[in-house]
């Protein structure tokens, strides 16, 4: 309904043919507004009999569309825009409008940014002083909107499905209804989204991160499953004595609606996690499908290795990696603007709740081409699923001694018969190549051995490629010679050949630069190696550019000759200054001690003395090694505890300083 004062008395937002036009039609609400975002949708406002007219060109207004309990402009969560004569953005938020097919009616075409963030949005039109709401529409992601030529009618459109599940001598198709578009269901998914942790904690940075289907898979993953966060479904693999046992399901729907009204819901498997996450997807407008992979690795320890130790008579395994018979995931389409190109496409995920990532019981989404082509720094979770389809097996035995023997291995019980349903039949279609190269070939075992050689770099928290250190050592005091040097690491799998630059100059607090002595060679790398490369530094070649500031920087830069990568390190040494050694007795005696570490005689030196009173005494010359040496006499001016603060200066050796504390007595007191 208008408000009242307002030219308009009714607001028509067209949901069929909205609808038909967004393939949403099928959403059993033909009364609420279902739009996919960076597609137009018209709405058609009904003016009040003789009140002020639309007139092209002269009239103008503002619409302004809000989501979130906290719309705010800088997240984009609030947008206002204005009318324009043009054509619409498609690109951004846009609005454009003509006088409608009946008298006193308006058509308004508005268009959302194709990066829009999904969810229930006000639509609200601003005129002058007057501020018309004209309802509320959902806005969902839009695989329509891109050229990829995802099969959009299976993957986001079909509420049936099929999920295997057995072994690779015997799979079997289980029928599954997702039910997407049943009433009710798109309400649900987006309070799955209202209820995760990150809305909870920050409502505005979660609404706007929304935009991201990378983001919204991710919650979606760690929401499915009830293990931190009182999501959908709890996972039970033990003996069942109540709640209803995973294998009695046989749709979406159920589960989510009783998670909707009693909280998280009793009991799922792998096959029922991923088909609700395949629902929630495919209604929020992700493309998705379910994937079953038989013969699939669970790598507790991350070394893409599945160590079997058993005792004696082979019935336990010591260990906690395992193989399951078959396990169940999704894969959603998407673009990955976090990574290169390449990686768009089918994303990996799992809400079945099996390890940690970041804290949650979540996986992916991880790039399949990038768990093919085991590029195991991909976010997210790579590694983990790059096991489950390609790890090794090796099995051990634990004899009486205590000593374990291995007495199997294999290359070829890991990732078989990746299964999906096929697009627009129920034949199941074998996608295991997307997911890995053929088993036993060279490039099967060459992604396999980089994968492992990444994920040791990463377990040690180190990257492939040539890595640059520079390395400091103890008594690097002001006056002296010392050596620094740079270690150049080879991580690559293959031998590199580099130049090799190392330069130290003098610097200043602010930054400017003296001379700087360097060392530079050209050399090979042989693969995994070490190389350590020295820089003597004398204080006959950075002595006499060095400031009071006493800091020498140094830098190591290379350049592979091949890759024509840089590797760049940088430390600024603090060169250690002299003590002053400081006493306080009476009778008056030589009190101030300071032995000169330069290879060169110090001029013009002096004490100077603060904290009770002020005086200062000038030192003879002092040659190399020697000790300046003063006596001064303090009249302070009040008794009690105070600091005695010790400046030293001379023509080489500026601003050294000390201090000690001190009980200053009423009677005259010598140091």
């Amino acid at each position: 309904k208008a408000q009242p004062g307002t030219g308009i008395e009714r607001c028509d937002l067209n949901t069929v043919s909205n609808g038909v036009n967004h393939h949403t039609d099928k959403f059993k609400e033909p009364e609420r507004l279902v739009v996919r975002r960076g597609q137009p949708f018209c709405v058609t406002l009904v003016l009040k009999p003789g009140g002020a007219k639309f007139t092209p060109g002269v009239t103008s207004f503002t619409i302004t569309v809000q989501t979130g309990p906290l719309p705010r402009q800088e997240s984009d969560t609030e947008v206002s825009f204005a009318l324009t004569d043009g054509s619409l953005d498609t690109d951004a938020w846009s609005v454009s409008a003509v006088p409608g097919p009946a008298e006193d009616t308006v058509l308004l075409t508005v268009c959302s940014s194709a990066d829009a963030s999904i969810g229930l949005y006000s639509l609200r039109l601003d005129q002058d002083t007057t501020q018309t709401n004209l309802g509320h529409f959902t806005l969902l992601f839009n695989p329509w909107c891109t050229r990829d030529k995802v099969k959009r009618n299976e993957y986001v459109l079909s509420q049936h499905g099929l999920i295997y599940r057995g072994t690779p001598k015997r799979i079997k198709a289980l029928p599954w209804n997702f039910g997407q578009f049943e009433e009710g269901i798109l309400d649900i998914c987006l309070k799955i989204l209202d209820d995760n942790p990150k809305f909870v904690s920050d409502a505005d940075q979660d609404c706007s991160a929304r935009r991201n289907p990378v983001y919204v898979t991710r919650v979606l993953s760690a929401m499915i499953n009830s293990q931190d966060d009182h999501g959908v479904l709890t996972g039970n693999w033990g003996e069942i004595t109540d709640g209803v046992h995973p294998g009695e399901w046989v749709g979406s729907g159920d589960i989510l609606c009783k998670w909707a009204q009693y909280g998280p819901v009793c009991y799922g498997q792998c096959w029922v996690f991923a088909a609700i996450a395949c629902t929630v997807s495919r209604a929020l407008g992700i493309p998705c499908r379910v994937v079953t992979n038989f013969g699939s690795a669970h790598d507790t320890d991350a070394n893409l290795l599945i160590e079997k130790i058993y005792d004696m008579d082979m019935s336990e395994n010591l260990s906690n990696d395992s193989i399951w018979n078959f396990h169940v995931w999704v894969d959603s389409w998407m673009a990955r603007r976090d990574l290169a190109p390449k990686y768009n496409g089918w994303q990996a995920s799992d809400p079945t709740p099996q390890e940690n990532s970041e804290g949650v019981f979540c996986c992916g989404p991880a790039p399949v081409k990038a768990i093919k082509e085991g590029d195991l720094t991909m976010k997210y979770d790579t590694p983990f699923i790059f096991a489950e389809v390609n790890a090794d097996v090796v099995e051990k035995v634990q004899l009486p001694n205590g000593n374990v023997v291995e007495i199997s291995s294999s290359t070829k019980r890991v990732g078989k018969c990746i299964s999906t349903k096929s697009v627009g039949s129920n034949r199941r279609h074998d996608i295991t190549h997307k997911y890995k190269y053929t088993e036993g070939s060279e490039d099967e075992r060459r992604v396999y051995e980089k994968a492992q050689h990444r994920n040791k770099l990463q377990q040690r928290g180190l990257e492939p490629g040539l890595h640059l250190k520079i390395k400091l050592v103890e008594g690097m005091a002001v006056g002296s010679d010392f050596e620094i040097y740079a270690l150049l690491t080879n991580n690559c799998m293959d031998a590199r050949s580099c130049t090799f630059m190392l330069f130290a100059r003098t610097v200043s607090y602010n930054g400017k630069q003296g001379d700087n002595c360097k060392h530079f060679q050209d050399f090979p790398l042989v693969c995994l190696s070490e190389l350590r490369v020295p820089l003597k530094l004398e204080y006959q070649s950075y002595g006499p550019t060095l400031t009071a500031d006493r800091l020498i920087q140094v830098s190591a830069l290379t350049l592979g000759e091949e890759s024509m990568d840089f590797c760049k390190a940088q430390k600024t040494i603090v060169l250690d200054e002299p003590d002053i050694d400081i006493q306080v007795i009476a009778p008056p005696t030589d009190k101030l001690t300071l032995v000169n570490p330069l290879p060169e005689r110090l001029r013009k030196c002096s004490f100077t003395v603060e904290g009770v009173g002020l005086t200062g005494s000038q030192v003879e010359d002092v040659g190399p090694k020697e000790e300046a040496k003063a006596c001064l006499k303090l009249s302070p001016s009040a008794a009690g505890s105070t600091v005695l603060l010790v400046n030293f200066d001379s023509s080489k050796l500026r601003n050294i300083k000390g201090f000690i504390d001190m009980d200053v007595e009423k009677e005259e007191t010598e140091i």
